[in-house]
């Protein structure tokens, strides 16, 4: 039995954690980041009726904020897999307990690394809807970051503005280990939900 197998058998996003969550960590990131678009976005629904995801599932509680998480991820924009397979990095914010900061570990070189700020977002109803948690890139840290990292570049420089300018990922919980996010647009009249979903899984232990 696989990922792809409980997708077509219609099953619950209980049935699905509990498969991921007893595979091998290698295996649960192989399964989890071979979905096509198609199966993303229907992982997507059905992961809106599972547990509301938290800050703690991408940076787990007791680890100070000079450790970096890594996340490897495919997305599912038309671009050659090679492209599409990432990692999003993050760690706790030093200064507020409510954020955790962040950028994308991509393929694509030659385009800076799209920094974040990552919350929760009880409090905002509209957003709640999406996910419990909202990776924002109209927002950069503006903390101490841990060692090793990239130099933060605002998401409007650069070639990565046509990647994440102005954009927002909202994230729901998979499994212990995997989420799933799909990306919004801001607009004049408001943010537009954009058909680009993408899945990550959480290394253990974290590095990175």
């Amino acid at each position: 039995m696989t990922l792809h197998d409980l997708l077509s058998a219609n099953a619950t996003i209980g049935e699905i954690a509990a498969h991921l969550d007893a595979l091998p960590a290698e295996e649960r990131e192989a399964q989890a980041n071979d979905l096509s678009g198609a199966e993303q976005s229907r992982l997507w629904e059905i992961a809106s009726t599972g547990p509301v995801i938290t800050l703690s599932h991408f940076v787990p509680e007791g680890l100070d904020h000079t450790v970096g998480v890594r996340h490897p991820g495919r997305n599912t924009i038309p671009v050659p897999r090679h492209f599409q397979l990432f990692a999003k990095i993050f760690a706790r914010d030093d200064d507020d307990p409510r954020l955790v900061n962040g950028y994308n570990d991509s393929n694509a070189s030659f385009i800076h690394p799209g920094y974040f700020v990552a919350y929760e977002t009880r409090g905002n109803a509209e957003w709640e809807k999406r996910g419990g948690v909202v990776v924002d890139y109209l927002r950069v840290p503006d903390s101490a970051l841990p060692a090793g990292w990239p130099k933060v570049v605002p998401n409007d420089v650069g070639l990565q503005k046509f990647v994440y300018n102005r954009t927002r990922d909202f994230m729901r919980r998979v499994s212990a280990h995997v989420s799933i996010g799909r990306a919004a647009e801001q607009r004049a009249q408001g943010d537009r939900e954009l058909d680009f979903w993408f899945t990550l899984c959480r290394r253990d232990p974290t590095g990175a």
